[in-house]
Parts: structure tokens; sequence; C-alpha cells
């Protein structure tokens, strides 16, 4: 197989285009372009200056790629788009270039957009994402990986969201989200673990109950956050996942988002 581009592509000299592409009409590609072997570009898109577009990535119509951040800092500097490779970006997603602050906007691989997806300039999202039609991600959004979000969520700036977490449909993230956790809406409150997910994951069901044990630590002891991380140290040494736990909570800025007063705790299957 070849790579095709379609003769109403407009492709500029300097991009380069890997082997066995497909490029669809009316797209366009602008100059300090990579795009990787065996990408497929449908129409109408644009792959503006400074994207990197990893192996075997899929882009669907009128997706925008690489384009000017949404800043009013942004002063031109020359920045990047990172997508890792084996992606679907699906229709209408727009996906900004990173600004001086960090230099990137980076996207891992495999991971699926749903239509009018925006990621905003800085953004760091890691592997194995399933993101539902229109998620908005403010700038800095830092998402870990194998992470499922929902239809129409948002998430402001420079927030974070842990390993293997769930945002339910709606979700408006305002703060900090732990590994592991589910979210849902109005309140706006972590309420559980994401079990499913976890199994999913290879989790075991005693994997499972120890996070658990330590959400009830961190969520219902009412020791303040770095009291919790210090309990949680001393009664699950050794822990690779709680550690993860441990060292997000550390790392957070924004304070994390809690389980509401009341929430029932959440039922083992």
């Amino acid at each position: 197989m070849a790579t095709v581009i379609h003769p109403t592509a407009i492709i500029d000299k300097s991009a380069i285009i890997g082997a066995d592409a497909a490029i669809g009409p009316y797209t366009v590609v602008e100059g300090n372009v990579v795009v990787g072997d065996r990408c497929s570009i449908g129409p109408h898109v644009l792959i503006a200056a400074g994207t990197r577009l990893g192996k075997e990535c899929r882009v669907f119509h009128g997706a925008s790629l690489g384009t000017v951040p949404q800043d009013l800092k942004f002063s031109g500097e020359t920045t990047l788009l990172i997508i890792g490779d084996n992606c679907t970006i699906r229709e209408f997603c727009m996906f900004n270039r990173g600004t001086k602050a960090t230099g990137e906007t980076v996207i891992g691989a495999n991971c699926l957009f749903m239509a009018y997806c925006h990621v905003a300039h800085d953004c760091r999202i890691g592997d194995n994402l399933i993101a539902a039609n229109t998620l908005n991600l403010a700038g800095h959004v830092e998402i870990g990986s194998g992470v499922n979000i929902g239809g129409t969520c948002a998430v402001t700036q420079f927030r974070k969201i842990g390993d293997l977490c769930h945002l339910s449909a709606y979700s408006l993230i305002i703060k900090d989200v732990v590994p592991f956790a589910i979210t849902a809406p109005d309140p706006m409150r972590v309420v559980g673990i994401n079990r499913i997910g976890l199994a999913r994951a290879g989790f075991s069901e005693e994997r499972r109950r120890m996070i658990k044990r330590a959400y009830k630590i961190l969520f219902r002891s009412g020791l303040t956050a770095a009291e919790s991380c210090a309990r949680l140290s001393a009664d699950f040494s050794g822990d690779k996942d709680v550690e993860t736990i441990i060292a997000f909570a550390k790392r957070s800025t924004r304070g994390l988002l809690r389980m509401a007063e009341r929430e029932e705790a959440e039922k083992e299957e």
C-alpha cells in the first residue's frame, strides 16, 4: 500500500508524511508537521504547524490539530502538539499546541476522542484514554492512563486526574481526582473506587479491597490530606496501589475532590 493524498489536499513541502498514509479531500497539512506511518486523515482536517502525529492514527472529518492556543499570553512561540500511536480522533475535535509554559501538549497512545472534544494548551494525557463526546479540557490539565470520561464533561485548568479513573457524564471537575476513583455530579463528588474499570485492568479482588480501605482513611477519617497520607504510609507500607494514591495526593495543588458527607459506602461485588 502506498501513501494516498487526495488532489484537493494542501500539503506543505516541509511536512513529513509517513509510509502508507492516506489524506482526504480538502485537508490542509502545514509545515513543521510529522504524520506517522499508516495514518488515515479524513476530509476537511487541519493539521497545523507543530503537530507530531504517531503511527496508525485515524483523524475524522473536520478535526483541527495543533492550532494556536486560546491563551491571551501566547505570543507566537514555536511549540508542539504530540500525539501517540494508534489514536482515534473523531469529528470536529480541536487540540491546541503548547505555550512557552511547557512547550508542548502531549497525548499518549491508544486514545479515543469522540466528536467535539477539546484539548487545550499544555495538557498532558496518558495512554488508553476513552473520552466521550464534548469533553472540554482547559489548559495544563493532567490525566493519567486508563481513564474513561463520560459525555459532556469539563475539567478546569491545572487539575489532575489520576490513573484508571472514571468520570461520569456531565462531570465538572474543579478539584484533583485521586487514582482509581469514580465520580458523579450534582453534587460533584467521588462516589467510590472504579471497581469495574479496575477489574478490567486486572486488579484482583484483594487489590480493590485495599484501595477501598485506603479511600476510607482518605475520605472518611476526618483527617487532613497530609495526616491521611501519613496514616496511609504507616498502615499500607509497601502497597504499590496505595503508594500511587499517596504520591498523587502529595502532588495536588488544587485540593482533592471529596466524597459527599453522607455518601453511602460502595458495595464490593
